[in-house]
C-alpha cells in the first residue's frame, strides 16, 4: 500500500509544482500530509517514509477497502476526485500547508480522477480523458499461474 500512496501523493504534487507558484518546501510538506492523509494517519506533516507500526495503522484509512487478492474492489472508496468539488483529502493536506481551497482550484484540473489500487495506481484529467497508469505491479502469484 505504501508505494500506491506515496505514487497518487506524488503525482498530486506534480500537478502542483507544474502549475507554479508553491515554494519546493511547501510542496514537500504537502506531499508528505498527504501520504498521511491517504494512509489514514493522523497529525501530518510528519516524516517521509514508513515508521514503526506505520503500516498497521496506514490501513485504518482503508482497512476494510483494501484487497490485494481483488484489486478493483473497494476501488470507489479509494478514488480521489476532483469534480468542480476539492476531495477532502486533498483539501486537508492543503490546509495543513496554508494552501486554500480556492487556490487548490488555481493549481488543479477542474476535474481530476484517481485511482489508488493494490498493484496499479492511475488517473484521469476530465471526464472524457483517457485512462493513464502512473504504477503498476504484478500481482504476487499472478505470473505463476500464467505460466504453463
Amino acid at each position: 500500500m505504501w508505494t500506491e500512496v506515496c505514487t497518487a501523493a506524488a503525482f498530486v504534487t506534480r500537478l502542483l509544482r507544474a502549475a507554479g507558484g508553491i515554494g519546493e518546501e511547501r510542496l514537500r510538506r504537502f506531499r508528505e500530509c498527504l501520504q498521511e492523509a491517504l494512509r489514514g494517519e493522523p497529525g501530518g506533516g510528519g516524516g517521509g517514509g514508513p515508521r514503526p507500526g506505520g503500516e498497521a495503522r496506514g490501513r485504518e484509512r482503508y482497512k476494510h477497502h483494501w484487497f490485494p487478492l481483488a484489486p478493483s474492489k473497494g476501488s470507489g472508496y479509494r478514488c480521489i476526485r476532483i469534480n468542480h468539488q476539492m476531495d477532502p483529502l486533498i483539501g486537508e493536506a492543503a490546509g495543513m500547508v496554508g494552501l486554500s481551497h480556492e487556490r487548490l482550484f488555481q493549481l488543479l484540473p477542474s476535474e481530476l480522477t484517481l485511482w489508488v489500487d493494490p498493484f496499479e495506481v492511475s488517473y484521469r484529467i476530465g471526464e472524457n480523458g483517457s485512462i493513464c497508469v502512473l504504477y503498476e505491479s504484478p500481482q504476487p502469484g499472478l505470473a505463476e499461474k500464467e505460466t504453463p
